[in-house]
């Protein structure tokens, strides 16, 4: 089979798409053949080789398609529309995915927007829901806002809990995609100070909830909008993850819990929770258009090298998607 690995080509490493072999089955495993592959700022870690939990020189830990090989499941089937987390080996022809993990495509949406969905939407909800702890009506403060996580996030939080949403992104055409989503306060990071205008938005009281995508360049701006006894998810460090200098009373003074997270190197065990609770609530959502994957381009999988760059470039709106058999729906 066809699979993207990674090659060391003029002191830069570049995607390749090689012969492989095709992957062996777990006993508790689906084999999938693979329709589309989504991209991930994990991806261009283990491309550049930094992520450290790399276990599959074939990149790609997110895949939508149809279960050809179904082992003793007594909840899949063969010919089945899939989609879910992999433990690497995405960007190929076909993929083993732990069948505990396996979410059934909406009828309602492709096999693209079915791999713009786990990642970011399981992201989303762990972050939202499992840490952040977010309630009915609450106030949440989103980075990144039209980012794959940020779109899904909204929408979660809008549909499930009605909570107010503030946003952040970095140009007008991304923010009135946040507003299109549900977003309530839309701020653009370059020409406004966020911290003030959330403070304006909260009548000085500040967010609920922060989810954070950026670390260091916003830590001191973050603090300033998140109220006493708020919750503040790290979930990126776009902006740097080492500070020159924390007073620890700042987050002592005002209660506030802060979380830590990633998704890619959680246990099997617990993407396998989340993924049962996720589309246990969720997936009605989908079918009745009330929330939608976000996909902001799609390249052949030939083109990974390009898909990846146009991620580093921050020009995205949603999704980057892979495909991996030309253009079949």
């Amino acid at each position: 089979m066809k699979g993207v690995v990674v090659k060391q080509t003029d002191n830069r490493n570049e995607l390749v798409l090689d012969d492989m072999p095709k992957p062996e089955m777990g006993h508790d495993d689906l084999l999938i053949k693979v329709h589309h592959a989504a991209v991930n700022r994990t991806d261009i870690l283990n491309r550049k080789g930094r992520s450290g939990y790399a276990v599959n020189p074939i990149l790609g830990v997110e895949v939508a398609g149809t279960v050809v090989d179904a082992n003793d499941s007594q909840s899949f089937a063969v010919g089945d529309r899939v989609m879910g987390l992999v433990n690497s080996g995405g960007y190929a022809e076909y993929a083993v995915m732990p069948v505990d993990r396996a979410m059934k495509i909406p009828e309602a949406l492709s096999f693209a927007e079915g791999a713009a969905i786990p990642e970011v939407f399981l992201t989303a909800y762990q972050t939202l829901f499992w840490i952040g702890q977010l309630q009915h009506q609450e106030t949440v403060l989103i980075h990144a806002g039209a980012s794959g996580v940020g779109t899904a996030a909204i929408q979660l939080a809008k549909q499930l809990r009605d909570a107010k949403v503030i946003v952040t992104a970095g140009s007008e055409r991304k923010l009135q995609v946040c507003r299109d989503l549900g977003a309530d306060i839309l701020i653009n990071y370059k020409e406004q100070s966020f911290d003030g205008e959330v403070r304006q938005a909260t009548d000085g009281q500040g967010v609920d909830l922060i989810l954070d995508f950026i670390g260091a360049d916003y830590w001191d701006m973050n603090l300033a909008s998140i109220k006493q006894a708020g919750r503040w998810v790290l979930i990126g460090v776009l902006g740097g993850s080492e500070l020159s200098k924390v007073n620890l009373m700042s987050i002592m003074s005002k209660y506030i819990q802060l979380t830590g997270t990633l998704l890619t190197p959680r246990s099997d065990a617990y993407k396998a929770a989340l993924s049962k609770e996720f589309a246990g609530v969720v997936t009605d959502y989908f079918k009745q258009g009330r929330i939608r994957p976000i996909i902001d381009r799609t390249f052949p999988v030939e083109e990974a090298n390009e898909a990846h760059q146009h991620m580093e470039d921050n020009q995205n709106i949603g999704k980057i998607i892979l495909d991996m058999n030309d253009g079949e729906a």
